[in-house]
């Protein structure tokens, strides 16, 4: 059974930082695809970041601030957020499936291909 737990989320002021972390079930093997996603209250969800191999995609909203990397000994994926915004406040998803090609990663992060899956969330809340 596949299984993604997300660690990391908390409160954290304007310009302030946050590591997420995603850890998948290490029974199996990685996947070629992961990303993170966000749902803001009342807000369709989003993509953030999509990684597939070592190949990274951005949202608009995430380039520049953001950063996604993945250690596969420690079958985890990151998300390194930077000079977060109280726009940046929402429940924040991992999310993988098995790829085969990097259209399928900018797929994810566009809405066009949808990852089979998902973590619980972590919450993530930026105040000034």
């Amino acid at each position: 059974q596949v299984q993604l737990v997300e660690s990391g989320g908390g409160s954290v002021q304007v310009g302030g930082s946050l590591r997420l972390s995603c850890m998948q079930s290490r029974d199996i093997d990685n996947f070629s695809c992961m990303g993170w996603f966000r749902q803001a209250p009342g807000k369709e969800r989003e993509g953030i970041a999509t990684i597939f191999y070592s190949t990274t995609y951005y949202s608009d909203s995430a380039a520049g601030r953001f950063i996604i990397s993945r250690d596969g000994a420690k079958h985890t994926l990151y998300l390194d957020m930077n000079n977060l915004q109280r726009e940046d406040t929402a429940m924040y998803y991992c999310a993988a499936s098995p790829c085969v090609t990097s259209n399928q990663a900018l797929g994810a992060l566009r809405g066009s291909f949808k990852f089979h899956y998902w973590g619980q969330g972590t919450q993530v809340t930026v105040s000034s």
